[in-house]
């Protein structure tokens, strides 16, 4: 069985590799924010002065950079103010907008942002110490994926896409990439993460396939407000369905995970706990975990598309349409379409693992769990021995003539003389004999 697996992962794993360094975009250099179009450059600042003195609906700045061009410099711009705007208080951390024209002009700077490194830093921590307090070097290992996952999707799925490479197949490698690292390092190379492993594949190969179809037949161009703005500014033709689908796939991919580790470990603990189990009992108990895990997993990836399209269902609710209509509008049909098409791989995932977890779990030799020892029962108190009194040896039985004690086998019997009868004679003479009185009964 094991075999079997290498068999079957190690083509996989070869040509992700090979996918990777095939649609990795060597030589190609990136376009900056300048050549884009962007001349913006970040400027940091400190909130001084507020002044309402710029009409009804305006409120004067007053910040002091602490970098960029002039650091040390106090301007004053004006913003907006209103429902929806932003609201400033003196000594608060701010972001300007520079537009690289004239340094000491206050006309080339525009509050954009606040600054947040020093929050998101301390909830990183927070996050980080939770987890190795929990997991220790399990917890280790998975902050270390966690990481992998970030520099993956950072440095290859992004500048890949932006190079013009196919946003589907893009996200298909990097998924590849990601899953191979993520369950590998944090549960060890073994049957069990190899099941896992396949489980995943197979679920996201049916989310590319059915994401891919109803895209095209719900006529879905992915051309929202955000990826519209992209590919104006890059200039190049994008695959914006492929982008579609790319996020569908990298939406999917951590829970995906959570639902296959969960179910090769509810079907290796079931062995270790009866190895008796058939591959159909191993199966079938398997579905039962699997199906109360299902109900709050789906539940967990249609919460988070709806909350992530909130703001959007809001605004189209407010245009006056019909639930029809705004259920196939373009942006919110698209989130459908997502939430749809993950959930059903989700959904799939579980009785394919479990499947595959049973196959290989009941081939194995699992170490079956061991039966815990016997506490150690505290000795019993030996028994208290109450030492007693020696009783008075008894006087050696007289034999003989009981009138006159007289033995025959001591001799001619003497009458003892006076003096020597006195000295035998008991030292307490007994008390004399009480007289009644004549009127007792």
């Amino acid at each position: 069985m094991r075999t079997l697996l290498v068999w079957l992962l190690v083509p996989l794993a070869l040509a992700t590799i090979v996918g990777a360094a095939l649609l990795y975009p060597f030589g190609v250099e990136q376009k900056t924010g300048a050549e884009v179009g962007l001349n913006q450059t970040p400027v940091e600042a400190v909130v001084t002065g507020l002044a309402e003195n710029c009409g009804e609906k305006c409120v004067a700045i007053t910040v002091k950079m602490t970098d960029g061009p002039s650091p040390g410099q106090s301007i004053t711009i004006p913003s907006v103010k209103g429902p929806g705007a932003p609201s400033f208080e003196l000594g608060d951390e701010v972001v300007l907008s520079y537009s690289g024209t004239q340094p000491q002009a206050a006309e080339s700077y525009q509050i954009v942002d606040y600054q947040r490194g020093w929050s998101l830093a301390v909830l990183a921590l927070l996050f980080a110490a939770a987890v190795l307090l929990l997991g220790r070097w399990q917890g280790l290992a998975a902050l270390g994926a966690l990481l992998l996952s970030f520099v993956v999707l950072v440095l290859f799925i992004m500048p890949s896409i932006l190079a013009g490479e196919n946003p589907l197949m893009v996200a298909v490698v990097g998924a590849g990439l990601i899953m191979f690292v993520v369950l590998y390092l944090t549960h060890g190379v073994s049957a069990r993460t190899s099941t896992a492993v396949l489980g995943t594949m197979v679920s996201l190969a049916l989310i590319g396939v059915l994401g891919a179809l109803f895209s095209a037949l719900s006529n879905l161009t992915g051309l929202d407000d955000d990826t519209a703005n992209l590919v104006r500014l890059l200039g190049t033709d994008i695959d914006t369905r492929g982008l579609l689908l790319a996020g569908t796939l990298i939406g999917a991919l951590g829970v995906l995970d959570d639902v296959t580790v969960t179910q090769t470990s509810a079907v290796w603990e079931l062995r270790r706990a009866n190895d008796e189990l058939t591959w159909r009992e191993l199966f079938a108990a398997g579905s039962r975990i699997g199906r109360d895990h299902m109900s709050s997993v789906v539940n967990t990836l249609v919460m988070a598309y709806a909350g992530a399209a909130l703001p959007l269902l809001l605004a189209i609710s407010l245009a006056g349409r019909s639930m029809g209509e705004i259920l196939t509008a373009q942006q919110i049909a698209q989130e459908i379409v997502r939430t749809l098409v993950g959930s059903i791989g989700l959904v799939a995932a579980i009785p394919v693992t479990t499947a595959l977890a049973a196959l290989v779990a009941v081939r194995q030799e699992v170490t079956p769990i061991a039966a815990p020892e016997p506490e150690p029962s505290e000795p019993e108190p030996a028994p208290k021995t109450v030492k007693r009194a020696k009783p008075e040896p008894r006087p050696a039985r007289i034999e003989g003539d009981l009138f006159t004690g007289y033995d025959p086998d001591k001799g001619p019997w003497v009458r003892p003389s006076r003096p020597a009868a006195r000295r035998a004679a008991p030292a307490n003479p007994a008390p004399p004999a009480r007289r009644r009185s004549s009127g007792s009964p």
